[in-house]
């Protein structure tokens, strides 16, 4: 028997406002102008005021009287008449702005300040350097299939049998495995030097052998990479010294020398990646130690409501007879009209969150601003400022994580004044920003040939005041990308 039961429930659902000012917060300046532009492309009744008075026509005459209508009541009514409402309403769908994309790249002005030379890519200038060889139709084919299986890296990652059967499928070529190794030899003679390797070892070995064999440099250098690999790449310069019996200085001469070898010759023939800029969200300025904080103004753009489409409603809505389309246009234009009020607000409310967010992070680190000293740093959490401007910790982790604020030290990721808090041996709390700086110091000024272990950072910062875990000094060190003691010593 099927029971019924009756259940009450509450549930907390975002409105289509609240989604879109959500997704508007997130979004940063570089990536504002294409949202907005996307806004104004889907919602006619939304304008930009600034491209809305480029747009309008000059004044044909100038010496009408000002307090003359310039159309009368029954022209008005034709001009509104002729607006063809069916080329919106046979639209795909009402635009929804709770899920509207945003845009990640940059703005058609944008890339016109930042000319990218165009070039060759660097499988092209491979393939050039393999039309010029005399080569069989043959061994054309296997040199385009080689070089069409290097990574970006510029090493041969596949096996010599995969390629067999590519070419087998792809061209009706049986090659044979030892006509795919003389072919991948010729491709290793190509720039840049290393190409078509298989491995490390092998890179750095065809690099060498470009160069002077007479050189005894070389030659050990060749020895280190071809039979002491490993101990090289770990640093065990001492196994090194004793298995090829020289001393510290010769062997400083050959790790100088493979060191200036390139491990990835494929990158230094690749175009140059899109140039990434930074425009910050936020200045702030010091004025005589008073700090001022300012929104950049492409933050705040000129928007309003058509005129013409709240014309356009208002003549409709006070139609006398209302058809079936005639209620079809009214409900097309005052969704628009209602969407474009919505998007209007939610630029207003990111600009004031923006502003109210980022002056409670400014007034919490102001000792910071005003001297740029990280040990002025204070512990911050989220939870922190978003008690100080009464809203969610996800409001305050958006524009954190997004927005990046200019100073006059330098262009800073919000999110980067946000740090745990520790103890000294006095009480006071600290932010870990200052612990990680004083770490970089003892790291940078420490003795290369005896670099120090973790133990010994953590006796350091133990003299200091800084209790802290060695497990805790390891996570700070990699946290700011600083190897081991034994992968920093240097000869």
């Amino acid at each position: 028997m099927l029971k019924q039961t009756l259940q009450q429930k509450l549930l907390q659902k975002l409105s289509p406002q609240q989604i879109q000012f959500i997704k508007l917060l997130q979004v940063p300046t570089v990536s504002l102008d294409t949202r907005i532009k996307e806004e104004l492309e889907e919602n006619p009744a939304l304008e930009d005021i600034s491209l809305a008075n480029m747009n309008e026509p000059a004044e044909e005459y100038p010496d009408k009287d000002p307090d003359e209508d310039s159309f009368g009541e029954d022209d008005q009514s034709t001009e509104l008449d002729e607006f063809n409402v069916d080329d919106y309403l046979q639209a795909d769908d009402i635009n929804d702005y709770g899920g509207g994309q945003n845009s990640n790249g940059d703005d058609e002005d944008d890339r016109k300040e930042i000319p990218i030379a165009i070039q060759n890519s660097f499988f092209e200038n491979l393939q050039q350097q393999l039309d010029l060889l005399a080569l069989s139709d043959r061994d054309f084919l296997i040199g385009q299939q080689i070089i069409g299986s290097l990574d970006d890296d510029g090493y041969l990652r596949r096996p010599i049998s995969s390629l067999i059967d590519d070419l087998a499928f792809s061209q009706n070529i049986i090659a044979e495995e030892q006509e795919m190794e003389d072919m991948l030899k010729v491709i290793q003679e190509f720039d840049p030097a290393g190409i078509g390797a298989r491995n490390l070892q092998e890179c750095l070995l065809i690099q060498l052998r470009k160069k002077d064999q007479d050189n005894p440099i070389i030659k050990k250098a060749m020895a280190v990479v071809e039979d002491h690999l490993e101990e090289f790449t770990k640093k065990h310069y001492d196994k090194l010294e004793r298995s090829l019996n020289i001393n510290s200085d010769e062997l400083k001469e050959i790790v100088n020398e493979i060191l200036k070898l390139n491990p990835k010759p494929g990158d230094s023939g690749a175009v140059a990646g899109k140039q990434l800029h930074i425009i910050p969200d936020f200045h702030i300025t010091n004025n005589d130690g008073v700090l001022h904080l300012t929104l950049n103004a492409r933050n705040a753009p000129e928007l309003r409501v058509s005129r013409s489409y709240q014309e356009m409603f208002d003549h409709y809505d006070k139609a006398a007879q209302k058809d079936k389309k005639m209620k079809e246009a009214v409900q097309f234009v005052k969704q628009k009209l209602d969407s474009a009020k919505w998007f209007i607000d939610a630029i207003k409310q990111r600009q004031q969150t923006l502003l109210k967010t980022m002056n409670a992070i400014m007034n919490y680190q102001y000792e910071y601003f005003l001297t740029a000293d990280e040990r002025k740093l204070k512990p911050m959490i989220l939870k922190d400022i978003a008690d100080r401007i009464d809203m969610d910790i996800s409001t305050v982790s958006r524009v954190a994580n997004s927005k990046y604020v200019q100073t006059e030290f330098g262009t800073f990721l919000l999110k980067s004044f946000f740090s745990e808090a520790i103890q000294t041996d006095t009480g006071e709390e600290v932010s870990n920003k200052e612990v990680k700086k004083i770490l970089e110091e003892c790291i940078s000024t420490e003795n290369k040939r005896k670099p120090l272990a973790d133990e010994k950072l953590t006796e350091i910062l133990k003299e200091k005041g800084y209790t802290i875990a060695r497990r805790t000094v390891a996570k700070y060190r990699e946290a700011m990308g600083i190897p081991v003691a034994r992968l920093r010593k240097q000869l």
